[in-house]
């Protein structure tokens, strides 16, 4: 069997390339373009799905949010109707350079998260700001201790499985 080289970061993918490149299946990605308007990809003759880098980026920002932050659906879309799209991502981005350790991470905070990024009318942040971004920093500690532990509970659930086989 040929081994099939990495595309382009710039290069359209089917549903298939993209599920598999967000570990998620097919179905998956349907039904999420069933509640986030935002996913838009491009169909072909036949209804061929072929999903745009600003796709799988957005899908990755939303598989984050659902998967590893926890959120809902409607979670995540009052973020994405509230903040839209180019701010999420941004904001996914800045949280990823700002931990190396971790995947993309926009972590729960007690106020809503939205609240965090939004700005005065004259385009100065609010002074919750600030204190939500201490806020941001201390949750990223605690978010890394809590997957320290998750990785080692599954290393317990390896042994455990090696130990008594079902």
């Amino acid at each position: 069997m040929a081994v099939k080289e990495k595309k382009s970061p710039k290069a359209y993918r089917t549903i298939s390339e993209a599920a598999s490149e967000l570990d998620v299946q097919q179905h998956v990605l349907r039904f999420w373009e069933s509640k986030f308007a935002q996913i838009k990809p491009m169909k072909r003759a036949g209804g061929r799905r072929y999903y745009r880098p600003e796709d799988i980026e957005l899908l990755t920002a939303i598989r984050e949010l659902l998967y590893t932050q926890g959120y809902t659906i409607k979670g995540v879309q009052k973020i994405l109707r509230e903040q839209g799209v180019k701010r999420l991502l941004a904001a996914l981005h800045e949280e990823k350079k700002e931990s190396d350790a971790l995947p993309v991470s926009l972590p729960r905070v007690a106020s809503d998260p939205v609240s965090a990024l939004k700005a005065n009318d004259d385009g100065q942040e609010q002074k919750g700001e600030q204190e939500g971004s201490q806020n941001l920093h201390q949750q990223n500690a605690e978010y890394q201790k809590m997957r320290d532990v998750l990785g080692r509970l599954k290393e317990i659930k390896k042994m455990l499985n090696a130990e008594l086989p079902l």
